[in-house]
């Protein structure tokens, strides 16, 4: 059974989307590097303090659904049928990550990420982050007491999978090209299969 989230978690997941969805749009309207806190929580409607109290910096704002990414990632692993073999449930997910990433609605966020320094790199550090979540739930899922290195390599490169796919003119095959060689790498460790 589901538990509903209650009246004040409902409140704050509003006020959180609220935020963002003001800085998206006001970084799409004015540029990122022209909008601050301040203008983004005038124009939501709350104090500064309850930005920072959501997001951890101005990045952050851009990157909204990063929690939902790296849970989406994670569960590819963790929640695959018994029988299916690891490599081919990521590529499916990455594959799904890509599609909704070059939807027309998402172009405009992702030129903003590609002309930005700051958004760039902010989004770098979440690649590895994502990639160390998604290691220790490859070796959780495998037994192991710790990601060993071909998981820590195999997350790495699932995870800029995505990276690559959405640079490419054809992001369906660059998803495929990607996953042929982890799948080979994934092989040629000779990765510990799940009892």
């Amino acid at each position: 059974m589901t538990v509903q989230p209650g009246r004040r978690e409902r409140k704050k997941a509003a006020t959180r989307r609220k935020i963002a969805d003001t800085a998206l749009r006001l970084f799409l309207e004015r540029g990122y590097d022209a909008v601050g806190i301040r203008d983004v929580a005038a124009e939501a409607d709350v104090a500064v303090t309850t930005v920072f109290s959501h997001f951890a910096s101005k990045e952050a704002l851009v990157f909204e659904q990063d929690e939902n990414f790296e849970q989406r990632l994670t569960q590819a692993v963790t929640g695959r049928a018994p029988d299916e073999p690891l490599v081919p449930a990521l590529r499916r997910e990455i594959h799904a990550l890509v599609r909704h990433c070059t939807t027309d609605e998402a172009a405009p966020v992702w030129r903003m990420v590609d002309e930005s320094p700051a958004l760039r790199e902010y989004e770098q550090s979440v690649r590895l982050r994502h990639a160390e979540s998604l290691a220790a739930a490859i070796a959780d899922d495998l037994g192991l007491p710790r990601p060993t290195t071909a998981c820590r390599a195999i997350a790495r490169f699932a995870a800029d999978a995505y990276s690559l796919a959405r640079e490419a003119d054809d992001p369906e095959a660059a998803v495929d090209e990607v996953f042929r060689m982890i799948e080979a790498a994934w092989e040629a460790a000779g990765p510990p299969r799940r009892a």
